[in-house]
């Protein structure tokens, strides 16, 4: 059953990335809407879980306040797919007419300093395309970190999928990752992670939204091994066809503790940066698994929805 499992999801995925970047824009934006509709009414366990995060993230909406979050989620998250399905077909210009990022000079000058740059982000709105953006737009050719999925045909199209848009993968798995980075990041290079939940024994305990979380030290622990600059950014929809940006001031390394004590407030200061734009934009967060150590019910525990975007950890 779970072969069946994976095959079903792997032929979904690799019907996804034939036909809908063949589809006129504005029709695959509306069968993007309308699959998020129709998986949004069916209540099922991922939209639940969307709700009761969203809860933390706006403790005081009302359920009908909910309800309406969650359903602008989905389509938020359908949207994501839609536009990664179509962003090999997208021309330079095109991507540039579709994303607006602000303080972007942080990340020019943490590059031309020659130091490194890790870029950290949450699951918000979409990070492909912002990729895609910094490869074509700026020419800066970036390093990331996947997650191996199930089934590995599945992983082999993620891995050839964001090959072709010009990022550098490297497998989370292996015990390589880390020292592969480090390396792109000592030669002046950028890396990039997604950087908003871990869930393993090596996660970073964080206060977030009143609540404890775990996210990963890799971001931290890079900046503090290589002297790159370690930077969180955010993204957003709004209600036109380009998606918004910020890259947030430099998270800075501390002067004093022990490696861990720094990374500990490294970690909880992206964190912190993570909420800011996760609470002005809660609609964009695609956080479609348990992430705080309260709503895990033995540890390790965490739901994957299918086609969960991977965490970057390192």
């Amino acid at each position: 059953m779970s072969d069946l499992k994976d095959r079903l999801s792997d032929g979904l995925y690799g019907l996804g990335w034939a036909t809908v970047k063949k589809l006129p824009e504005p029709v695959a934006a509306g069968l993007g809407r309308r699959i998020a509709d129709v998986a949004w009414k069916r209540r099922g366990k991922s939209v639940l879980r969307l709700e009761s995060n969203l809860a933390r993230v706006v403790p005081d909406a009302t359920p009908e306040r909910l309800a309406e979050l969650s359903r602008a989620g989905m389509r938020s998250y359908m949207r994501y797919w839609m536009e990664s399905f179509r962003l090999p077909t997208w021309s330079k210009e095109r991507v540039e007419r579709g994303i607006d990022i602000k303080d972007i000079h942080y990340l020019k000058e943490g590059l031309a300093s020659g130091r490194g740059v890790v870029l950290a982000l949450p699951h918000l709105a979409n990070w492909d395309l912002a990729g895609v953006w910094v490869t074509r737009s700026l020419g800066v050719p970036f390093t990331t970190v996947a997650e191996r999925l199930k089934p590995e045909s599945l992983y082999d199209r993620f891995v050839a999928y964001r090959e072709s848009l010009g990022m550098e993968v490297v497998p989370h798995t292996g015990g390589s990752a880390f020292g592969r980075l480090a390396r792109r990041l000592r030669a002046g290079g950028l890396v990039c992670l997604v950087a908003d939940r871990d869930l393993s024994a090596s996660g970073i305990e964080v206060t977030f939204f009143g609540d404890t979380a775990r996210m990963p030290a890799g971001p931290a622990i890079l900046a503090q091994q290589t002297g790159a600059l370690l930077l969180p950014a955010t993204l957003w929809y709004d209600d036109t066809s380009v998606m918004k940006g910020r890259v947030h001031p430099p998270v800075d390394v501390p002067d004093a503790g022990t490696r861990a004590e720094k990374t500990a407030v490294m970690t909880q200061a992206l964190a912190d940066a993570f909420a800011e734009g996760i609470a002005d934009h809660p609609e964009d967060w695609h956080m479609l698994q348990r992430l705080w150590l309260a709503d895990l019910e033995e540890p390790g525990t965490g739901e994957r929805a299918p086609g969960e975007r991977e965490g970057g950890a390192a």
